[in-house]
């Protein structure tokens, strides 16, 4: 599998995770979403960026929904519960949100 995007052909594993993660960008990012049904906000964005924070600066961490709603809720001095997470992301949001962020498959149960 691989995406076409900007003119050049973006290689991924068989559930479209790249390969190389040095390919992502955020215009990259928003076509993934496109292509998973979804229209990027500034909260999908937040979790995006908290996703590649949590792997680029804690030695490839990949937090579960668990630890994603704790960090976000201290982030945004509010409390959020699994729900706010799948409204964003419906498939799984450490997977389809890893998916989009440009991070590898996570080999954790669950999800798509």
């Amino acid at each position: 599998m691989a995406y076409d995007f900007d003119g050049k052909t973006i290689e991924t594993t068989d559930h479209g995770y790249l390969v190389n993660s040095d390919d992502w960008s955020r215009e990259l990012g928003e076509h993934i979403a496109g292509l998973e049904g979804i229209e990027l906000t500034d909260k999908h964005w937040a979790v995006i960026d908290y996703l590649r924070e949590e792997y680029f600066e804690n030695g490839g961490n990949q937090p579960n929904e668990r630890t994603i709603v704790k960090d976000l809720s201290k982030r945004w001095g509010t409390k959020l519960g699994s729900r706010d997470l799948y409204e964003l992301f419906p498939l799984m949001p450490s997977k389809q949100g890893g998916k989009i962020a440009g991070l590898p498959e996570t080999r954790r149960k669950g999800g798509y």
